[in-house]
């Protein structure tokens, strides 16, 4: 039997077993999926343990999305652009990195969510990892622009100058924010997962119809979408498609296979 795993620290509350079992199940593979820790500082003994253990694949999970990219003999364009992998496949020659964040987000707004991004405004929130991760996707999908936030400016500069041969892109601090407005914003940021704490951005970022999505899920409305639902947001989601998504797009990666996901949702969010 194929061995699959999601490694983090910690790892104990990660759902992606339960997608791919569902996954497996559903279209017939015959595969184990089970999550592993691995101890920080760890992370290239464990994953080649595992690969000697018959491992094939690996979901990559914080904080090790930067070890999994530097562990890989190859890399995929969208892993190389974003520096981090969030998926890596055993081949013959080593391990291939693959970071699949970008085409869940795109494909939970534009499939499940029926928000184009092309020809839109978009604003992404943050410059972290999480922003570099979604980004190639993004452009691919030919939006109007994308505009860059991000609490220390300078970062932002940089990863509009990482990204300028993609498409449009500009960095703006939170204060240059005022008086525009997009069609879709994207929270790649932690601010309010420690609570409900003063959000960073100023009023009037939704257009009429725009779109608020938060790459966090939770089982309670986000403080980012409590935020921006009070400030003009007339639809909204959290991450949880992109969580079901991307994983979709690692089994694919791994299997050959693209799996439906729609029976995933009420499995993992029922009914309130």
């Amino acid at each position: 039997m194929d061995k699959y795993a999601v490694i983090g620290n910690p790892v104990a509350h990660s759902k992606s077993p339960q997608i791919h079992e569902a996954f497996a199940h559903a279209t017939g593979q015959h595969m184990s999926y089970v999550r592993l820790w691995a101890p920080i500082g760890g992370f290239a003994d464990a994953v080649e343990t595992f690969a000697r253990d018959g491992g094939r694949g690996l979901n990559v999970t914080v904080p090790f999305k930067l070890d999994a990219f530097a562990v890989a003999h190859t890399a995929s364009d969208r892993a190389q652009a974003a520096g981090a992998c969030n998926t890596l496949r055993r081949d013959a020659d080593g391990w291939y990195a693959d970071n699949t964040d970008g085409a869940g987000i795109v494909r939970d707004l534009t499939v499940n969510l029926d928000v184009p991004l092309a020809g839109r405004d978009v604003l992404v929130l943050g410059a972290g990892g999480a922003a570099r991760g979604i980004l190639v996707p993004v452009f691919a999908e030919r939006p109007c622009s994308v505009t860059l936030c991000n609490r220390t400016a300078e970062k932002a500069q940089a990863l509009a100058l990482h990204f300028a041969a993609r498409g449009p892109i500009v960095a703006l601090t939170s204060g240059a924010l005022a008086g525009r407005s997009f069609d879709v914003v994207i929270n790649a940021t932690s601010a309010g997962l420690a609570g409900d704490v003063a959000l960073p951005w100023p009023a009037g970022l939704f257009r009429p119809g725009s779109f608020a999505y938060d790459m966090v899920y939770a089982d309670a409305p986000t403080a980012f979408l409590r935020w921006a639902r009070a400030h003009g947001a007339p639809r909204s989601s959290d991450g949880l498609g992109m969580l079901i998504e991307q994983a979709a797009e690692s089994f694919f990666l791994w299997r050959g296979v693209r799996p439906e996901t729609a029976h995933i949702f009420p499995m993992l969010r029922p009914a309130r």
